[in-house]
């Protein structure tokens, strides 16, 4: 009896030893996933739409503002490629080597195997179409020594082609919460393409291909639906809404429109065609200019005198974000320590907490600093930036505070 009863005791001890393991694991798994705001974060909504030729801007609405890039990344990725294959370092018959790294990328992913190959021109197109993450690995580990030095290459060529705004640490577009762009820099992207790699665009107009014995359609449904429209890249992930960058031809004119943080596909389509029709509209002299004009970059306002710097309505509209935090503490010192770093820009702002509810039932507080102007703001990222912090800049609008939230 004492036997038995010696190992019943057991056993209740290691159930429950093994039910307080699961919970201590759960909880972690809950504040890693809160404290990650590239899974919970809102995308903020940006468009812009140029000239292709001459750089003229015809709409824009917050270019500047940072949002995840999502597999909008794959431009880059592919702008990799075009100039390997233009110094000669790869062909199109180059075979790319798979590694167990690569095959383990999550969807969208082509389902590429540990030790197969793959040729450039057959992952030209995957990334094209498929968006395929395990192609898009296989390409940076090949050109360069790892995802990572690749991604470093990648945000030094963004800064050769002037995308000053933009931050990438991978080749896919996963989320990553330090791989950051903006519309204004995926136009300028979006035309580096066309102009230096003139002859391999021709595989963003690309509508499937096949692989594997399978027919893989592009995502990019505009080449489709609108006339003129030969690219290029869609992307999504939940962090960054449905992203698109479209190119489209008329006559003489190419447009190039790009649309941040749509709230489904289709929606993300019916923007960027509105403003397809309004940019070929200007073009053609049917619509005004100038009142699409006052709602893209201005040019620098005159200065202000003393008195109206002073009013709230222009010191208070804006302000920065430093990070997302799942308790309220962290995201408080985490602001307050960057009001420290940027004191030039940020002593004048007052820190907040912002509260996010996340469709999983919690809560992320995120750490801002309020009461700025756009000028400071911007000025203010880039002081933080340069200290290896993120920093995002934003128009405050009625937030609600948790400044009684602990």
């Amino acid at each position: 009896m004492d036997l038995r009863a010696d190992q019943h005791r057991n056993r209740t001890a290691d159930a429950g030893l093994r039910r307080l393991g699961c919970l201590a694991f759960a909880v972690l798994m809950t504040f890693l996933i809160g404290a990650n705001p590239t899974k919970t974060a809102h995308a903020g909504y940006s468009s812009i739409v140029v000239d292709a030729d001459s750089g003229r801007i015809l709409h824009a609405t917050n270019a500047d503002t940072r949002n995840y890039p999502a597999s909008l990344t794959k431009m880059m990725t592919l702008y990799m490629v075009f100039e390997a294959l233009d110094v000669g370092k790869w062909t199109l018959n180059t075979k790319l080597k798979v590694s167990s790294r690569a095959a383990r990328q999550p969807a969208s992913r082509l389902g590429l195997k540990r030790g197969q190959t793959i040729t450039v021109k057959n992952a030209i197109l995957a990334l094209v179409t498929k968006s395929a993450n395990d192609v898009a690995t296989t390409v940076a580990e090949n050109l360069g020594k790892s995802e990572r030095d690749f991604a470093m290459m990648m945000t030094a060529m963004a800064r050769r082609l002037n995308m000053t705004r933009t931050t990438f640490r991978n080749a896919s577009g996963l989320p990553n919460r330090g791989q950051m762009s903006t519309a204004r820099d995926m136009a300028r992207l979006a035309r580096a393409l066309q102009e230096r790699h003139q002859r391999f665009y021709h595989y963003f107009s690309t509508k499937y291909f096949r692989y594997g014995g399978r027919k893989h359609k592009n995502h990019n449904k505009l080449l489709t639906t609108y006339a003129g429209v030969d690219g290029i890249k869609t992307g999504y992930i939940r962090a960054a809404g449905y992203n698109l960058v479209a190119s489209a031809r008329r006559g003489k004119t190419r447009l190039i429109g790009v649309v941040f943080g749509g709230r489904d596909s289709k929606q993300r389509n019916r923007i960027m065609t509105k403003l397809l029709n309004k940019g070929f509209a200007i073009i053609d002299g049917r619509r005004a200019p100038s009142k699409v004009m006052a709602k893209a970059a201005p040019k620098k306002p005159a200065p202000q005198s003393k008195s109206a710097r002073k009013t709230p309505r222009s010191q208070g509209s804006w302000g920065v974000q430093v990070g997302a935090y799942a308790k309220y503490r962290q995201a408080y010192k985490s602001a307050s320590d960057a009001q420290n770093m940027a004191k030039r820009y940020l002593a004048a702002g007052t820190v907040k907490v912002v509260p996010l509810r996340t469709r999983r039932g919690k809560t992320l507080y995120r750490a801002r600093i309020h009461g700025l102007g756009k000028r400071t703001a911007y000025a203010a990222c880039k002081a933080l930036e340069k200290r290896s912090r993120d920093c995002m800049e934003l128009r405050v609008k009625g937030v609600q505070l948790a400044s009684n939230i602990r």
